[in-house]
């Protein structure tokens, strides 16, 4: 009995301490993942060939929220709310809404919501026109090495830089999300 126990015990401290080390979702001056655009909506929109811009992201609204990760997500309909909650890990970027490409290159930096691309059902972030560019030139060789550099980066502070401050940036979004 007493070994069933330390058995239960330590499954439960395992299971909390990985949660414990968990990453924070990088959150920048807005107040929302993904800078307030919807996660649900970059699955349907039109995917550009590698090289080409992609489409803008949907911006959510201030009044359809869900609270995820640690970090408020705004939606553009409830439709897309209810299909997030039901499968959040389906729809929110990988590491934690940084820059994929940072992530690679060791190192949580921000990322726009507007330079995206999905790789086998996953959202990818980058942060930079020109980062995408070099993205493009390996995208799957460069998930493979930021997924090995994410065990090693997941439990740091999530970024608190702004990507909105980046010149290259300017031009790459219409207008700030979500919409109040």
């Amino acid at each position: 009995m007493m070994f069933k126990q330390f058995l239960i015990g330590s499954a439960v401290f395992f299971g909390l301490s990985g949660a414990a080390l968990a990453g924070e979702q990088y959150v920048d001056e807005t107040g929302y993942a993904i800078s307030g655009y919807d996660a649900v909506a970059y699955f349907n929109l039109p995917q550009k060939d590698v090289g080409m811009t992609q489409p803008h992201a949907v911006p959510g609204r201030a009044d359809i929220t869900a609270d995820y990760n640690g970090a408020t997500w705004a939606f553009s309909s409830e439709e897309n709310r209810d299909m997030f909650l039901a499968d959040p890990a389906k729809y929110a970027p990988a590491f934690d809404g940084h820059c994929a490409y940072g992530i690679a290159k060791g190192g949580k930096v921000p990322a726009n919501p507007n330079l995206w691309r999905i790789v086998d059902g996953q959202l990818y972030l980058n942060i930079t026109p020109a980062v995408v560019g070099f993205w493009n030139e390996d995208i799957d060789g460069f998930i493979d090495t930021a997924d090995g550099n994410w065990n090693g980066l997941e439990a740091k502070s999530a970024s608190d830089k702004s990507w909105m401050a980046i010149a290259d940036n300017d031009g790459t979004y219409d207008m700030p999300a979500p919409i109040k």
